[in-house]
């Protein structure tokens, strides 16, 4: 079987329809010319009859088009991605981020160091789709979005989506889904809602989805005029949470409102319902991607709690708090100046002093959502500061504004495209910067499902107070998830004047 995909494994588990395998692999059945995803309700075709791609791209390419019953490129991506440093997972994390509709292919390949030829060439044997034709899936998908969810007209889809032309838009729907925009249109549910401005969509994500437990990590680290959350708000209720930031997108600023609340339905697709506001409509796809990351949609929370189960100290953790998420974030490298802040001080501390950062120094906009209408200072504003000038300690000033000059210089790349070890490596050069903080920078900004911090005091608090010796060596490849069990547990406890110290 071509790229590293079991024939037996996937038949067994698309004969079974488990949902867990939605968009790990696809489907795709040659008597009738169509792909699907594994849970696909529809007649389980013979074996003789089918043959199995790793993206939608590949099956697209092969010439098979989407299923209209079971729309197989409206699942979560796969948590693969997420989980490989490889060439596929960076490139493919780029792509979701905009960088082929932007750069080019020669821009995805000088981010991740190979030649244009050699990448495509990789990217195919590995994938079955070389970085074109994955863009271009992307692109389908997003406009199939817009125009089932949204009043748009389809030219402004069509731009949204990365198309260079309306033509160009018309011509993929029709080939991936063998139907017209108009038929698409014509085929939801009850009038979409008016835009006004703004975007309604729902974000995919696997089951459970710890929504609540998401809110909370995100509004306790809220800064002023960059963040809002229902907390903030007098009158709020408790059922309607939601967190909303601004964006630094690359055709101009936006604002993202998520709704977060748990979903139990174990291993089915659930929905974040996400609401954007945008400068420039053609930043859809990577405003899509960056929320994606902040709510970690491409995780696959069934397999980190079979991992796991049968642990003395995370599995009861796991039970509790099932389908917990790592918080990203839109921008590495705010993460990163963020994390550095708040070294040895309290998280509302930190805040404090990122709110005054923020205020000075940030990029400020009119975002029509009150509250926010700041963005956070770019790498080039941060550098060319004096160390005087800002809020802290010299010696962290001096760490930041460093930091700062590395990414402004393109030394150093903090998004989920950025080679992991290469930048740990990078980032432990720099002064004020320590392996907690390139390690949570990992976690938070890379997406890496596999970070331990074991100088961290607070893990070093949970774990004393569980049962029995741990040993977090078990937890691969998932342990920045029970690092997120642990602190979760300390929750009860925990004040905004205890900080996750680096002690480094």
């Amino acid at each position: 079987m071509a790229f590293d995909l079991d024939t037996d494994a996937c038949y067994r588990a698309t004969a079974s329809r488990d949902r867990r395998f939605d968009g790990v692999f696809y489907i795709a059945v040659r008597t009738t010319g169509i792909y699907c995803r594994p849970s696909c309700p529809a007649r389980t075709p013979a074996l003789a009859n089918v043959t199995f791609h790793r993206t939608a791209a590949a099956a697209q390419s092969a010439g098979y088009r989407a299923c209209k019953r079971c729309q197989p490129d409206a699942t979560p991506g796969s948590p693969e991605w997420d989980v490989a440093a490889d060439l596929a997972g960076r490139a493919m994390r780029l792509i979701a981020d905009g960088v082929v509709d932007r750069d080019g292919v020669d821009g995805l390949a000088r981010r991740v160091g190979y030649s244009p030829r050699h990448l495509t060439r990789l990217l195919t044997a590995e994938l079955g789709a070389g970085p074109l034709a994955l863009a271009r899936a992307r692109r389908a998908q997003t406009a199939r979005t817009l125009v089932e969810t949204t009043d748009l007209g389809f030219a402004d889809i069509a731009f949204a989506a990365g198309f260079a032309s309306v033509r160009q838009f018309n011509d993929t729907v029709r080939e991936v889904y063998a139907t017209t925009p108009t038929e698409l249109r014509h085929r939801r549910r009850g009038p979409a809602p008016r835009t006004d401005g703004t975007l309604c969509l729902r974000l995919a994500v696997r089951t459970p989805f710890a929504g609540r437990s998401l809110h909370r990590f995100l509004a306790s680290h809220a800064v002023p005029a960059l963040e809002l959350s229902s907390d903030q708000l007098d009158g709020s209720s408790q059922a309607d949470r939601w967190f909303a930031r601004t964006l630094d997108l690359p055709r101009g600023p936006g604002v993202v409102r998520l709704e977060l609340k748990d979903l139990p339905q174990d291993g089915e697709t659930g929905f974040v319902r996400a609401t954007f506001r945008l400068a420039d409509l053609r930043d859809t796809a990577v405003a899509v991607e960056r929320a994606r990351r902040m709510i970690d949609a491409d995780c696959d929370p069934s397999a980190i709690a079979v991992a796991f189960a049968d642990d003395p100290v995370l599995g009861p953790l796991a039970a509790a708090r099932p389908g917990l998420r790592l918080p990203g974030t839109p921008d590495g490298f705010e993460l990163a100046v963020r994390t550095m802040v708040g070294q040895q001080v309290s998280v509302a501390g930190a805040r404090t002093v990122l709110g005054r950062i923020v205020a000075e120094h940030g990029i400020g906009f009119q975002a029509g959502t009150a509250g926010l209408d700041r963005l956070f200072p770019t790498a080039d504003r941060l550098a060319a500061l004096d160390p005087e000038s800002l809020p802290m300690p010299r010696a962290r000033a001096r760490g930041i504004i460093g930091l700062a000059g590395a990414v402004a210089d393109g030394e150093l790349v903090l998004d989920r495209g950025a080679d992991r070890d290469e930048t740990r490596r990078l980032m432990l050069a720099l002064p004020g910067i320590g392996p907690w903080t390139a390690d949570y920078v990992a976690l938070r900004a890379l997406g890496h499902p596999d970070v331990f911090l074991p100088g961290d005091l607070a893990i070093r608090r949970a774990l004393a107070a569980g049962p029995g010796t741990p040993d977090p060596a078990r937890w691969r490849p998932w342990r920045s998830y029970a690092l997120m069990h642990l602190w979760s547990s300390l929750e009860p406890r925990r004040t905004a004047a205890r900080p996750l110290n680096d002690p480094s």
